[in-house]
């Protein structure tokens, strides 16, 4: 039996499979993003991807307006069926920008503040060992400067696969357990530590202070506006990923496994959103070029960044969004998200290029790390 614990990485960014991986591209009218040489760049690393271990592979570049895919390998192992366009998957992480973005709403709306102690919003909720919510501030939170343990490591995420596929939790029990299941890390804004938990805060603070579940208010503020509707937080019980997908894998212990359906209540307002490659594009270009928030916001969103002392070196976390590193030295702003079944990488660079790389296997070792993660950063390097 394989354990939801064994099969838990972080949410961000986050061996052959025996078969030939069929490379395929589409794209819509001219003019297509990047040149006839950059595209030719990005089939290989996506191809190599897949070499390296992963079986299916999706990549969309957003441009000017323009989309265009590259695909390679499958997204089914038994019959080696495609992995399909547009392809709906769990995205992790990146849910987290998009409920920092409905926060920043609020802030920009005046219902919330910020610097605020979050006992302010969520009396008695935040407190441990170590741990005040009158010393731990909003901001703190957005940006996993809290110090909080991470609720991932507890026990009760550690029942079999098949068990925990249908199990519903409560996020704000989950919390709960988390502060008592040991003291703060450190001081409140002495460093970044990336923790899950401080999202799933944050959710909780959006519906104290709305009256509505963080998923309503993703719905109104982000998806409805912006057309996504691909994009949604699953429902409660809802285990299945809406058509199109891909079927997605885990390899713990040299053994894969599909992992496709799963109740994603654990993972809440950290990461349980489901979207497509085009659509994340089409959210995080929103979100950079001033669409979804006021400037002051946006702003805050990309201020003083900090290194993650719990990440690999390169990405820099602000509030929500993350500054990441590329080898050609281009300014990029996204997120990433690692859940079980699915990788996902986003950004935007500083002159609109959007790029997603979707794989329906998380890396299983750091060859097949390295080969996704050179998937991105060829896609955002590559000439136009």
């Amino acid at each position: 039996m394989t354990s939801i614990r064994q099969i838990r990485r972080m949410m961000i960014g986050g061996m052959a499979v025996g078969m030939a991986a069929a490379l395929t591209a589409c794209a819509s009218a001219a003019p297509q993003p990047l040149s006839d040489s950059g595209r030719t760049e990005v089939r290989q690393a996506v191809d190599a991807a897949v070499a390296a271990g992963t079986p299916g592979v999706q990549v969309v570049v957003t441009e000017r307006g323009q989309d265009w895919t590259a695909t390679a390998g499958v997204g089914n192992i038994a019959t080696a069926a495609g992995f399909p366009e547009d392809a709906r998957v769990r995205i992790g992480s990146n849910t987290k920008v998009f409920v920092a973005t409905v926060l920043m709403q609020l802030v920009a709306a005046g219902t919330v503040e910020l610097d605020a102690p979050v006992e302010r919003y969520l009396p008695g909720v935040v407190r441990g060992d170590g741990i005040d919510g009158n010393r731990i501030t909003v901001r703190n939170l957005m940006q996993h400067t809290s110090g909080l343990p991470e609720y991932l490591e507890l026990p009760e995420l550690d029942g079999d696969y098949e068990v925990m596929r249908d199990q519903r939790f409560n996020p704000a029990e989950l919390v709960r357990s988390a502060l008592a299941s040991g003291p703060g890390h450190f001081t409140p804004g002495e460093k970044a530590e990336y923790s899950n938990t401080n999202y799933l805060i944050v959710g909780m603070l959006v519906e104290r202070v709305t009256g509505h579940p963080f998923a309503e208010e993703v719905q109104r503020r982000i998806i409805e506006p912006l057309g996504l509707s691909a994009t949604y937080v699953p429902a409660a019980g809802e285990i299945d990923l809406r058509d199109p997908h891909p079927l997605s894998y885990e390899v713990v212990d040299g053994q894969r496994a599909e992992v496709t359906r799963f109740d994603t209540s654990w993972a809440g307002a950290a990461g349980a959103m489901v979207s497509t490659g085009r659509e994340l594009n089409r959210f995080f270009t929103a979100l950079l070029s001033g669409k979804l928030l006021q400037p002051a916001q946006l702003a805050q969103m990309q201020r003083d960044p900090m290194p993650l002392t719990n990440r690999a070196a390169g990405i820099d976390y602000a509030l929500g969004l993350a500054r990441l590193s590329v080898p050609c030295g281009k300014q990029v702003w996204g997120h990433g998200g690692s859940i079980p079944g699915f990788r996902t990488y986003a950004g935007v660079t500083a002159d609109g290029r959007a790029v997603t790389v979707l794989a329906n296997q998380r890396p299983a070792d750091s060859a097949s790390d390295a080969a996704l993660q050179h998937v991105f950063d060829t896609a955002v390097c590559a000439t136009s």
